[in-house]
């Protein structure tokens, strides 16, 4: 639904048309609810039609935070790679 959502707005109905063969209508909507309490999708109303469409704001959040996580973990590897490099080098030093 995001993807779907990330090329412009689209109503409800339009965006349970695909998942309608394995989804139920109210399943599909409760997830949609799921996505905008997550404040992902922004729900309007506009008399029976009602419009979503992404909110991106939070998804560039927690992509900046994963990437400062993908940074600490890499300094982490490559202080435990040095780490194992030293104690490889101890280890055929003493054979």
């Amino acid at each position: 639904m995001l993807a779907r959502l990330s090329h412009g707005e689209a109503n409800v109905s339009d965006l349970a048309k695909p998942f309608l063969k394995n989804m139920s209508l109210p399943a599909v909507t409760k997830h949609l609810r799921v996505l905008e309490n997550a404040g992902l999708v922004l729900k309007g109303r506009d008399a029976q039609w009602r419009p979503c469409q992404i909110d991106g704001e939070p998804i560039k959040e927690a992509i900046s935070w994963m990437e400062s996580q993908r940074l600490i973990v890499e300094e982490s590897l490559d202080r435990l790679d040095v780490y194992l490099k030293t104690v490889a080098s101890k280890k055929s030093k003493g054979k």
